[in-house]
């Protein structure tokens, strides 16, 4: 076992792992926090500003699956290329031909579900490096991609302000471009890489109960965190009258606690088993939303309990995938794909969701309750299920690392 993590893997493919996760996630969200401003210019409801910014979530999902067999069959690295080069090639699309109608945000948001897919590449392609003992700063390093949703909720108002939202299309190919080409250049396949999975291995994980419960988990936490960054910026703008680039910085406050916490989230599950992480994190997250849902009079309030959401929130996304490597490492890729995929699901979900309840009842007051009581379902289904996992999968005889 090598103690040192530093020296267990390879950190330039981290990095670029890292790199590549952060700018197309940036772009995958960019629809929420420019949302406020494209429904005012193209006169949508809140249920089609909802269903807008979803989108991109549900093609995310979808598309994981996708790029998670092209990462067994092909590489890793192949089919991040392969992603990015779709998402540059759409946004330049958006840019140059606008997008003018409600039908035209749809056809942009299933585009940008590529980079949404990459979760299904960068994930695989730093773990595959490392031993398990190390999986879950890993995951978490490389999974603190999501810190491309801060990016992209405090500078795309802004520039959408200056430029006009259009233009931020284009604006958003400079990076992209540039880390395409890192990526190229310093990202590795790992040399000892499970073998190919075949279509059927899809259905037979999902026959296992295991991948439900890690689905249905990460559903909650990686669901929660999207889909709650997705809709706030529309939810401070109509709960308490905040203009597009003042909800833009209280979102990328909430967004930036999630995101931070993510690979913090992983050291911690390291440190004290994945299973007490998510217990107190599902607890957390719950209480806060629920809190929230009592629709506080002061913004600020309801700033503070979206950041200890959030928080909750990131910490539980680096606790389950600090323990899906050691559940599923010969399928790592399948599962990370499927997890993906559930993960998006439930961000779709979250963001239509909460849409379509502020649509047709006046506030968000019932979507922030059940997504709460989501929150305590899932604490009581992985206390159930705590014990047969570290007694068998999760036992001190089967594994190096903390379940």
């Amino acid at each position: 076992m090598n103690t040192s993590f530093w020296k267990a893997g390879h950190t330039p493919t981290l990095f670029s792992a890292f790199l590549y996760f952060d700018l197309s996630f940036m772009v995958w969200y960019l629809l929420g926090p420019l949302a406020v401003q494209i429904a005012t210019d193209l006169g949508l409801s809140a249920q089609e500003r909802g269903i807008m910014v979803a989108t991109p979530i549900l093609a995310g999902a979808l598309l994981r699956l996708v790029l998670g067999f092209m990462a067994d069959r092909l590489s890793p690295k192949t089919a991040g290329v392969i992603g990015q080069v779709i998402v540059i090639s759409t946004l330049l699309l958006a840019w140059q031909l606008g997008i003018n109608t409600y039908e035209h945000t749809l056809l942009l948001g299933l585009g940008l579900g590529f980079a949404g897919a990459s979760f299904a590449v960068a994930l695989p392609l730093a773990s595959q490096w490392y031993p398990p003992e190390h999986q879950g700063k890993a995951m978490g390093i490389a999974g603190a991609g999501n810190s491309g949703t801060v990016m992209a909720a405090i500078f795309a108002p802004g520039l959408a302000y200056l430029f006009g939202w259009q233009n931020v299309f284009g604006l958003a190919l400079i990076p992209l471009v540039i880390t395409l080409v890192l990526f190229i250049m310093l990202a590795r396949n790992a040399p000892q890489r499970p073998a190919p999975k075949a279509l059927k291995d899809y259905a037979k994980a999902l026959k296992d109960v295991d991948s439900w419960w890690f689905m249905f988990f990460y559903s909650v936490t990686f669901g929660g965190f999207i889909g709650l960054a997705s809709a706030l910026p529309g939810y401070f703008s109509d709960q308490y009258g905040l203009s597009p680039v003042t909800a833009g910085y209280y979102t990328a406050a909430c967004v930036m606690a999630g995101s931070l916490m993510r690979p913090l989230g992983g050291a911690l599950a390291d440190r004290i088993g994945g299973i007490r992480s998510l217990l107190y994190m599902y607890a957390l997250a719950a209480v806060c939303i629920a809190i929230v849902g009592f629709n506080l009079p002061n913004s600020y309030a309801a700033l503070a309990f979206f950041v200890t959401a959030m928080l909750g929130l990131g910490t539980a996304n680096g606790s389950v995938f600090q323990l899906v490597p050691q559940r599923f490492f010969r399928e790592i890729g399948v599962m990370t794909g499927l997890i993906g995929m559930a993960g998006g699901v439930g961000g779709f979900i979250l963001a239509a969701g909460l849409g379509a309840i502020k649509q047709h009842t006046g506030d968000y007051q019932i979507g922030l309750w059940l997504f709460a009581s989501l929150g305590i379902l899932a604490w009581f289904g992985l206390f159930n299920v705590k014990r047969r996992w570290r007694t068998t999968w999760g036992a001190s005889s089967m594994t190096a690392a903390r379940v």
